[in-house]
């Protein structure tokens, strides 16, 4: 039972890592297609919350589940696809945290912007397609440990 538990939370964490992320870079690629500051403000603002909430919660889960999952079965740490699964966590988290910072810092410059019926200014621009851009390699990362995940190689 305890297996099943710790397997359903680990996949349940791997999912939302994988779903928020996709649709957090979704919803603020449409809002920055607008080109308008108000709409940039409020889904950056829901952006940076989602982040907090699930991806947060998702990071903190993955690690320790995967481990107490490992423990369980008897895999060791040191098997390869384990390994590789914890370099691609660590290549996730030094895309992701950049990206936390760069959100926060777009809803502020967006928000800036739209109480003062500004444009966009250039420094947003920079910011957003930095942030688009980290975001592939922490998502290839995480569809790695997925398929290390369901896989195992040898």
């Amino acid at each position: 039972m305890i297996y099943f538990v710790l397997k359903f939370l680990h996949i349940a964490g791997a999912t939302v890592l994988l779903g928020t992320g996709a649709g957090i870079a979704f919803f603020m690629l449409v809002a920055h297609r607008t080109g308008n500051a108000t709409t940039v403000a409020a889904v950056a603002r829901i952006v940076v919350i989602a982040d907090f909430v699930f991806t947060t919660t998702a990071v903190i889960a993955q690690p320790i589940t995967g481990i107490a999952l490992a423990w369980y079965v008897g895999y060791s740490l040191w098997d390869r696809w384990i390994v590789w699964s914890i370099i691609l966590y660590l290549v996730t988290g030094v895309f992701w945290l950049p990206v936390v910072w760069m959100q926060m810092e777009i809803r502020n410059i967006a928000t800036d912007a739209a109480v003062n019926c500004e444009p966009l200014p250039p420094r947003y621009h920079t910011l957003f397609w930095t942030w688009f851009y980290f975001g592939f390699p922490a998502f290839a990362a995480v569809l790695g440990i997925i398929w290390l995940m369901i896989t195992r190689p040898v």
